[in-house]
């Protein structure tokens, strides 16, 4: 690290945000080393960038790797670091020294993308003296730079920074409004208005009511708690205070003061932005510049692909809801459901019919169990071997963990994860994985990194001295996420820009991770990872057979609410003029749910004002890639299916899992998801193993 100004020597010498000579500090790391860190890092990634600028410095990619991308790579890792802890540990102090830093580092960001001399470097090197990992790389580079505004100039070029740094702030906002409003409602409750509730979530409620030195219960709208009284509570009324609770986080419609996290004009800068964005770069709009890089080719594409998946899933959904109304006119004496009811009415029917219920699954998922078998899947199928490791954490319930591979020398480090299981106050909602760190094979030194991964989820921890117990759903986001981490973690690539999921498309990186919840599905995988939490019994042969007769449960429904969601999102992006209001925001949502929905919410419902997807999370323009992908998925997991048939044995066939762990996982973004694609299944996907995975054929 150069030395920096003799006055803050002491200051940035001990600042754990500059220490690179291991795995991040997080247990040191504080808001008042975040901008002073950041600063120098900028400071040194700038002077880097005009070193390799100058009119003599070689446009070779060792020589500009050693000097620039060691500097960027490092102000990237303090800034994940920072970002990484924004998100599952926010406090006032370090939210105030985000925001302050973060114009900054998108500043630099964008200059680095939009600097026609870098540009003109990457333009002049010899192809010859180049691998092919580099090439890829380069490839896609050229393409962010003409998507980052280096062929601007001027004003426009001026502009385009200050739209880039604009929309960071806004997005950063949309996040902070969505955790503000989701923390802001609390209700305590007594006992009497939790009649149906699952015994652990009362068990909990009642914990965390007392823990506020009050009686009863206390309710939240996070999800360990909103969905099972959804689903759960006998009480029609308490489900629409928290329905209408939810559903209007964060917009005009929150009741009290809770208009303060309206998210509307948020939304319509954002839309406005990324519209002139798009005419800045000469594209219509802005769902021209998302699929740029992407394996989609048009936004009418992917429409059209939308359009024809609702159209098959129509039927089934038309036959999920008549069976719902039926059910609860019959049943449950509701002759007209309400939005509120549809969770309860559908988990009443599902019991029903299949005789079961998530909650009598529930005890059999331990956390710790649950883990071990996905380890266990893992370690069979990829030939690695999984144990613990240790790392500073952010949190006491974090865990930390190193994947290895055998060699015939002993063992060698494949890469290493944190694990963050647990929902609590601070955190930000949902489940995701993050790279801390990629593999690279590094220019300074010639060592190769490898790669290091966050999985974090929000689980409801375990009360009583008891385990953390799962719903077969919090299994399946744990085995997703899972599968992005292996996608970044047994990466064979050695470029960092196309090693891991760096470089794949879009649409494609939801390959590994769908996959990955098949095995959720698989009696002689389920039955290594279950055991009851006070008994230690294995789950029911006869309790899996119920959940698989289960599985494609409303999946005409579920198929339609996430065409709904991705509709929505590629026209509220393929606008010709962008939607300038929050009434016409509803208007378009309102449009697409006439065309695909058959349950309309009321008038009221603001889902919009939370979807973090599209508004701070990446997938703008770009939400179909789940549906995109699950096709992908499906097909490759129908290769373990034909394997397993063939041989008479499981899906965790090893021989298969090899040529998709070469294929897909190791391959990374070093060539186009397609090519791998093919290069493991031997031609291009088809939709017929979705359709049939989802009870749909």
């Amino acid at each position: 690290m150069n030395a920096a100004a003799p006055s803050s020597v002491s200051d940035l010498t001990t600042n754990p945000l500059l220490d690179f000579s291991g795995l991040p500090r997080f247990d040191a790391i504080r808001p008042e080393h975040v901008v002073a860190a950041i600063d120098r890092l900028l400071e040194v990634a700038a002077a880097a960038l005009e070193t390799v600028t100058a009119p003599d410095f070689p446009a070779r990619w060792d020589d500009m790797a050693r000097a620039l991308d060691v500097a960027t790579e490092r102000l990237g890792l303090a800034w994940g670091a920072v970002s990484h802890l924004n998100g599952v540990a926010d406090t006032p102090e370090l939210r105030a020294a985000y925001n302050e830093a973060l114009p900054k580092v998108t500043e630099f960001w964008t200059r680095l993308g939009a600097d026609e001399r870098l540009y003109a470097k990457y333009k002049a090197m010899d192809l010859a003296t180049l691998n092919d990992e580099q090439r890829r790389a380069r490839e896609n580079a050229l393409r962010g730079f003409v998507l980052g505004g280096a062929e601007l100039q001027g004003a426009d070029k001026e502009r385009f920074a200050q739209i880039q740094e604009r929309q960071a702030e806004l997005a950063q906002k949309f996040s902070e409004n969505t955790l503000d409003a989701t923390d802001a409602f609390t209700l305590y409750v007594d006992t009497a208005e939790l009649a149906g509730v699952p015994a652990d979530v009362l068990e909990a409620t009642a914990a965390a009511a007392a823990a506020d030195g009050k009686p009863g219960h206390k309710l939240t709208l996070k999800m360990p708690c909103y969905l099972p009284v959804m689903q759960f509570a006998d009480s029609s009324a308490l489900r629409q205070t928290l329905y209408r609770a939810y559903v209007t986080r964060a917009s005009d419609q929150a009741e009290g003061d809770g208009t303060k996290f309206d998210n509307t004009a948020i939304m319509t800068e954002l839309l406005a932005l990324r519209h002139e964005e798009a005419r800045l770069l000469g594209h219509r709009h802005y769902a021209d510049v998302s699929l740029v890089p992407k394996m989609a080719d048009s936004p009418e594409q992917v429409i059209a692909f939308l359009r024809d998946l609702a159209a098959k899933a129509r039927p089934f959904a038309e036959k999920d809801l008549a069976d719902l109304r039926a059910f609860a006119a019959e049943h449950l004496g509701l002759a007209d459901p309400q939005p509120w009811d549809w969770p309860y009415v559908g988990e009443k029917l599902k019991e029903a019919r299949y005789a079961f219920s998530e909650q009598e699954v529930k005890p059999y998922f331990t956390a710790p169990k649950v883990l071990a078998g996905l380890f266990h899947i893992v370690e069979t199928l990829f030939e690695v071997s999984i144990r613990r490791d240790e790392a500073p954490v952010w949190h006491p319930a974090v865990e930390f963990y190193r994947i290895e591979r055998p060699t015939p020398q002993g063992t060698q480090l494949v890469g290493q994860f944190y694990l963050d299981p647990s929902a609590r106050t601070g955190k930000r909602g949902g489940a995701w994985m993050d790279d801390a760190r990629a593999r690279w094979l590094r220019p300074d030194s010639g060592a190769l990194q490898t790669p290091v991964a966050h999985l974090v989820c929000n689980f409801a921890d375990g009360v009583g001295g008891k385990p953390p117990l799962l719903t077969h759903d919090d299994v399946i986001t744990l085995f997703h996420e899972f599968g992005h981490g292996l996608h970044h973690m047994l990466t064979q690539v050695n470029e960092r820009d196309v090693s891991g999921i760096s470089g794949v498309e879009w649409d494609a990186v939801e390959l590994p991770s769908q996959f990955m919840e098949n095995f959720c599905w698989e009696w002689d995988v389920l039955r290594h990872m279950t055991a009851h939490v006070d008994t230690g019994e294995p789950l029911p042969r006869e309790l899996f057979d119920k959940m698989l007769a289960a599985r494609n449960y409303q999946s005409g429904l579920q198929t339609l609410r996430q065409v709904e969601f991705a509709l929505f999102d590629m026209l509220l992006h393929g606008q010709s003029e962008p939607v300038t209001s929050g009434e016409g925001i509803l208007a378009l949502l309102a449009e697409v749910r006439q065309e695909v929905a058959l349950l309309l919410p009321p008038a009221y419902s603001r889902t919009a004002h939370t979807f973090s997807h599209i508004f701070a999370g990446g997938y703008s323009a770009g939400y179909y890639s789940y549906k995109w992908a699950e096709v992908l998925s499906a097909d490759a997991y129908a290769a373990f299916e034909e394997a397993a048939q063939a041989k008479g044995g499981s899906t965790l066939d090893v021989a298969t899992g090899r040529r998709y762990r070469q294929a897909i996982l190791e391959a990374g973004g070093s060539r186009p998801a397609m090519a791998s694609f093919k290069a493991f299944r031997g031609r291009e996907p088809g939709i017929d193993a979705l359709l049939r995975h989802q009870g749909m054929a």
